[in-house]
């Protein structure tokens, strides 16, 4: 039986602030991983280029892609990854925050350093369009590309972490979870202007549910709940196509990327697991949670072990 939205409700207020703090994947990355020496290791410094004229660093409307040219499962999958990091919320830690809230929560001098050290380093954040046209054409990517993502939609990404992005000219994508839009209390969210001034400044919104339920267990109706009716609530908000989408807890399988094809997406993004989808890969994209508790030669380490 389906789970109608009437019922959710409730129970999607009530949890809304626990749901943000435990844990958004499976498989999560050891959060207290201890620094290493591997500095010397580089993460993606040259993304193969196949023969196109789109410059690296310019966005490719996928709109525009011929189906012809997009390539199949097994290409797509052979292409190198780009490292795609995920944040959560960008506040300093609280008295009351748990060790599981902590993991997801990354302090702003923390996440200042991280992206500083991201800039310093010569990495260029893109975002999901030029991924999608790498990953469907080859199209040329900037040199040490990143993509830098949020989750949930919470207000200090606005507030704290788009002003220290842009002042090193990098734009991200922001995942939000409709059912928060504009609520404030213990843990706020960004408003409808907000959401829209993130988008016509140029950074990229996507979907991230309802109200953050497992997609493993949709039924029925809950893809109208959970998937159609936010798309159309982010797209009347922002004035653009939502094409991109991110897992409630990094949680996916197949029949969610074949449901998420069907509704016109073109990219959705899990979290740590190793596995993507053999007949939608542009479906399963990897990620790694940017933990609060790593130093910004931690986080390059991670980069590097984990995107291959």
């Amino acid at each position: 039986m389906s789970i109608t939205k009437s019922a959710l409700v409730p129970l999607a207020i009530s949890l809304l602030t626990a749901v943000t703090l435990v844990s958004c994947s499976q498989t999560k990355e050891t959060s207290q991983t201890t620094d290493t020496n591997s500095d010397s290791a580089t993460v993606a410094t040259a993304i193969p280029v196949s023969s196109t004229t789109t410059e690296p660093g310019t966005t490719l409307d996928p709109a525009t892609i011929p189906a012809g040219k997009i390539a199949d499962a097994a290409t797509i999958l052979s292409r190198k990854q780009v490292p795609i990091l995920c944040y959560h919320q960008i506040r300093e830690w609280r008295a009351k925050d748990s060790k599981s809230a902590k993991d997801y929560i990354c302090p702003t001098s923390v996440f200042e350093a991280q992206i500083k050290m991201l800039a310093d380093s010569g990495y260029h954040a893109i975002l999901p369009d030029q991924l999608y046209a790498y990953l469907t054409t080859g199209a040329p990517l900037p040199s040490k590309p990143v993509m830098i993502t949020f989750d949930d939609g919470d207000l200090d990404q606005y507030e704290t972490a788009v002003p220290i992005l842009e002042k090193h000219n990098y734009k991200a994508a922001f995942f939000i979870m409709t059912v928060a839009i504009g609520r404030r209390g213990y843990q706020p969210y960004m408003d409808k202007q907000q959401i829209k001034d993130l988008a016509d400044r140029g950074h990229t919104i996507g979907c991230h549910t309802w109200d953050h339920h497992n997609v493993k267990k949709y039924q029925d109706q809950d893809w109208v709940t959970q998937i159609e009716e936010p798309t159309k609530k982010l797209e009347a908000i922002t004035g653009k196509p939502v094409k991109h989408f991110a897992y409630p807890f990094g949680l996916w399988n197949h029949e969610a990327t074949v449901e998420l094809k069907k509704r016109g997406y073109l990219g959705a993004y899990q979290l740590a697991e190793k596995k993507r989808d053999d007949e939608n890969p542009l479906l399963s994209v990897r990620r790694i949670i940017a933990s609060g508790y790593w130093s910004p030669r931690t986080l390059h380490n991670s980069m590097v072990n984990s995107f291959k």
